[in-house]
């Protein structure tokens, strides 16, 4: 079991938000090895310039049975010495997964001045099942501002 870092900032082109929810991260098994992992740690926050006028940016964690089309990313192992993850990382997606309808797990709303970190209670960890493309998409909307986010997850292969 190893711990492994995943942010939007290692792949592709970062989109920006609107009306419609963005997958920013999505976290799933991989297709090999079928194993579940968890997530214990999610930041966010805005990157691009502010509106001019203060605006919310929500984000959401909902689980997904069917990925997005986005940038593959390699999640990074916290400790070099463990092996690589066994888990898929896929960061801004253009397309959209298939998300559970109902089926959100995690939502918090911030002035798009404001970053978040959350930080599972133990016994709490987001569980990304050992069944394939089922996971986690991390995503985010805002009415208001039209610009881009980053989001960083920490999550360790079981």
């Amino acid at each position: 079991m190893g711990a492994y870092s995943v942010n939007n900032r290692l792949g592709g082109t970062q989109q920006n938000l609107s009306t419609s929810y963005k997958t920013i991260v999505a976290l799933t098994a991989a297709t090999a090895t079928l194993r579940r992992a968890h997530i214990y740690d999610i930041m966010m926050g805005a990157e691009g310039a502010p509106n001019a006028t203060d605006c919310a940016i929500v984000y959401d964690v909902s689980r997904q049975t069917a990925a997005p089309t986005a940038t593959a990313a390699t999640p990074n192992a916290l400790n070099p010495a463990d092996a690589a993850s066994d888990t898929v990382a896929a960061v801004n997606a253009t397309i959209e997964g298939t998300i559970t309808a109902a089926s959100s797990v995690l939502t918090i709303s911030l002035n798009q001045r404001a970053s978040q970190r959350w930080v599972a209670a133990p016994g709490s960890e987001l569980i990304i099942p050992a069944t394939n493309l089922a996971g986690f998409a991390l995503r985010a909307l805002s009415a208001t501002f039209a610009s881009t986010v980053v989001v960083q997850t920490l999550h360790n292969d079981l």
